[in-house]
């Protein structure tokens, strides 16, 4: 397989920099893939101890190591996908995509909090809007992964007949049916400008206990799902409804006491997180058609929150 980001096709030096500076990338291809941070930092440790387990010999007759390193990646994913289902029974209450922080703040466009490593981070965009990846975790695993690999990444349908074992032919149709799901999902962009103004006005709503101001920002057919991994106190349930939601948000707010909400962008996007005592207890991402908000995810699962609660 070819590396389509990176320049010509000649042969790579499979030295120790070479191997590693394709870390990034694959952090990036299997966040997609999984929706965890910490599942595709799993992923990539696994794809590189594999590529070390190889004689001298065999690495350098490897003609693009990138892209063997892209496909063991992208196998490794796939058979973890195939098994997501069977675990995700046993998973108390809803699950959400693990959300991802970012350092620049959306308020101002100013760089704020820690730095980051860029070799370090996944590239945010639509491509890990919350939105975006809760359709992909509705798709079949080969689905998602044609698809990612293809619309996302660039790949032709041949390297992805390669990794998911189907015709080029197959993976083109496996990569339409994934276009239309998430087509039919999408509703017209709202400038981010006003989406960040929309969350902003909701935390104030929020924090006032105003139940009619945040009824006017709500759909009246939204819906607010809470991932809180079997967390005391977390819903086990979605929230539907305006007014059903509005009405669960005053009564968490007049519920837990020493909160702070504070705004931040949640996988690219304008979100919120509330923090007790300095620690972050639940990350918020919001979806957003036209003036109203149609979705609310809140992740309050400690496992998830780890990129949030660490460096």
């Amino acid at each position: 397989m070819t590396n389509p980001s990176g320049p010509g096709h000649g042969r790579l030096d499979p030295s120790l920099s070479v191997i590693m500076s394709e870390r990034r990338r694959l952090i990036n291809l299997a966040y997609r893939l999984l929706g965890s941070l910490a599942d595709a930092e799993d992923v990539v440790q696994e794809t590189y101890v594999r590529w070390y387990a190889m004689s001298r010999e065999r690495q350098e007759a490897v003609e693009s190591p990138g892209g063997w390193l892209t496909t063991v990646a992208s196998r490794i994913c796939l058979d973890l996908l195939g098994s997501a289902r069977a675990r995700r029974e046993r998973y108390v209450g809803e699950w959400i995509p693990e959300p991802l922080p970012e350092p620049a703040e959306w308020i101002d466009g100013r760089p704020g909090g820690a730095t980051v490593d860029p070799a370090d981070r996944v590239t945010l965009d639509e491509s890990v809007s919350m939105a975006f990846l809760v359709v992909l975790d509705s798709m079949t695993p080969a689905e998602r992964v044609a698809f990612v690999l293809h619309d996302v990444f660039r790949y032709s349908f041949a390297e992805v007949a390669e990794i998911v074992g189907r015709t080029p032919a197959a993976c083109r149709q496996l990569a339409s049916s994934a276009r239309r799901r998430i087509r039919d999902s999408q509703a017209p962009a709202t400038p981010v400008a006003r989406r960040a103004g929309i969350v902003r006005d909701f935390k104030q709503a929020w924090e006032a206990k105003d139940i009619d101001a945040l009824i006017g920002l709500l759909a009246p057919d939204a819906t607010a799902t809470g991932d809180g991994g079997g967390l005391a106190g977390a819903a086990l349930h979605p929230v539907e409804g305006a007014e059903q939601i509005a009405r669960f948000f005053a009564d968490r707010a007049s519920a837990v006491h020493g909160v702070t909400i504070l705004e931040c962008a949640v996988n690219g996007q304008p979100g919120l997180i509330a923090q007790q005592d300095g620690v972050t207890v639940s990350v918020m991402a919001f979806d957003v058609a036209g003036d109203r908000i149609t979705h609310i995810w809140a992740v309050l699962n400690p496992d998830k929150l780890r990129p949030w609660t660490t460096g």
